[in-house]
């Protein structure tokens, strides 16, 4: 075929005791949105990162514009006019937007020449920035438009996209669409990889589906439904998850109270908590929304016992724990469950043995006489990793070694099977795909099902619409006031989490 831009025959690419990729065909034309859909492990980020010349493959092949292709690094790749625009940003925070771009590029322009391709790129894709601005003091969305800025400049003929719209208010998202698509009416054509099946629907033209490094499917995202396309991906049935009624538990005083948290935030460029209030009852579950960097860090570690407060500011039970620090909170009945899963939720050189202990230790009552009773705490990660399906070679295995999903699943497992009071979670399903996700939210609805009070933070507006019962926003570090979530729209969400924000984004969509 004459109009193919890229097309991939049999690529197979395997690990010691895994095969990432086995025997993977698709084929994506100039101007097509195409996604990339499966679980975790299935193979998603393998396949790209041979696109982009990360990964060799162990054999098949890769024809770009009617030419054999084989990258032996991204640089090569980018000089062939493909583009990728990760996950996780890599940006200097301590450095501005300007000199963030040049230092992607392999010969970059003089700083004022490049300051006025950066403007006139970014003003005519819809992704206003300025080059002067520190990284450090921009959004998530902006940080984001800075990547995709320093990718344009390159011309692609192909952009790679990892889960772009996982740090994005609605709004925002609308905006990344726009562009998206008039890149794709230039001719410039999309790889696009999100757990979001709702947007590729939206969004893209068509789909591969990959299932344990295998192509299982392709399809019209917009001719079938979420449900159908999760369904491919799993290959099992999905179940919603199911909410019980509420029990009325009797309690006079809130489980967890708040009353004008003000805190400086410990961390480098990071957001202050700003006087913020609001109460959860026992077998009640608050969602708190918000793009990234709005304040989410430092609420969970004030909640958690990491960042101190004064006294009065956090009350369990009535009783003020402001000033308790981790573990004299979880013997309250505190569990929680930070953002960064590696290096804060996770030692990534401990085994998962160990990594259960840490924070299992206290209400699971791990140690004996002074010592750890080693035998509990390994039959214990063994009944984590049944429960919550975390795929690894066996509970021995170091942090690092298990994929980001697996990950998740096994320390939301160690949090939330130490029956917990009070539960504060940031970002329970990112990096999961459908059928975890929904495993997470039923544990979590069950965990407030048996009288536990539930904070939820989280970017994925899926969470929080399926498992709370009130919601609220951060935004700059303060907390909108709460609201029931029933009835809620998107558009309303979008506005409570884009606070100040609202004006610009209404501005420019």
């Amino acid at each position: 075929m004459t109009n193919e831009l890229l097309r991939i025959e049999g690529l197979t690419k395997a690990y010691p005791g895994v095969v990432a990729n086995s025997d993977v065909s698709f084929a994506i034309s100039p101007g097509e949105i195409h996604a990339l859909l499966g679980e975790n492990g299935a193979g998603k980020s393998t396949l790209v990162k041979m696109i982009y010349g990360l990964v060799k493959p162990d054999s098949g092949t890769m024809v770009l514009r009617g030419q054999p292709y084989t990258p032996a690094r991204p640089s090569a790749a980018r000089a062939a006019g493909v583009a990728m625009v990760f996950q996780h940003f890599s940006l200097f925070e301590a450095l501005n937007v300007a000199e963030n771009v040049a230092l992607g590029m392999e010969n970059p322009p003089p700083m004022r020449e490049l300051a006025e391709r950066i403007r006139a790129v970014s003003t005519e894709y819809g992704l206003p920035l300025d080059p002067a601005r520190r990284v450090g003091d921009l959004s998530a969305g902006e940080r984001q438009r800075v990547e995709i800025v320093r990718c344009l400049l390159q011309d692609p003929k192909l952009l790679i996209m990892d889960e772009p719209t996982s740090v994005l208010t609605p709004q925002e998202v609308d905006i990344l669409f726009q562009t998206l698509r008039q890149l794709s009416a230039e001719g410039t054509a999309i790889l696009y990889i999100s757990h979001k099946l709702e947007e590729i629907r939206a969004l893209c033209d068509g789909a591969t589906i990959l299932r344990r490094g295998k192509v299982v499917a392709t399809c019209t995202p917009r001719d079938v439904s979420a449900r159908d396309m999760a369904e491919l991906m799993v290959g099992a049935v999905l179940n919603p998850p199911a909410r019980a009624a509420r029990r009325d538990w009797g309690d006079a005083s809130p489980a967890l109270e708040v009353a004008g948290l003000s805190a400086p935030s410990p961390i480098a460029f990071g957001t202050s908590l700003k006087n913020i209030s609001f109460s959860v009852q026992r077998g009640e579950v608050l969602g708190i929304a918000g793009v990234a960097g709005n304040g989410q860090d430092e609420l969970l570690l004030a909640l958690s016992g990491e960042l101190a407060t004064d006294p009065g500011m956090i009350k369990a039970k009535g009783a003020p724990v402001g000033d308790l620090g981790p573990n004299a909170r979880r013997a309250l009945g505190f569990v929680a469950a930070p953002e960064d899963r590696l290096g804060h939720a996770a030692a990534p050189d401990m085994s998962l043995v160990e990594n259960a202990l840490l924070s299992g230790v206290v209400r699971k009552g791990l140690t004996k006489r002074g010592f750890i009773d080693w035998g509990a705490t390994k039959n214990w990660a063994a009944e984590i990793v049944a429960q919550y399906d975390v795929r690894t070679p066996g509970t021995w295995v170091a942090a690092r070694a298990l994929s980001g999903g697996n990950l998740q699943k096994f320390l939301m497992g160690r949090e939330l099977s130490q029956a917990p009071e009070v539960v504060i979670i940031n970002q329970p399903t990112w990096g999961v795909d459908a059928a975890a996700a929904a495993f997470i939210r039923q544990e979590i609805l069950n965990r407030a099902q048996d009288g536990a009070a539930v904070v939820v933070i989280s970017q994925d507006l899926d969470d929080l619409l399926e498992v709370s019962d009130r919601f609220a926003a951060l935004n700059e570090g303060r907390l909108t006031p709460t609201r029931p979530t029933e009835g809620l729209t998107v558009d309303e969400i979008g506005l409570m989490m884009g606070g100040a924000h609202g004006m610009e984004v209404a501005h420019h969509g």
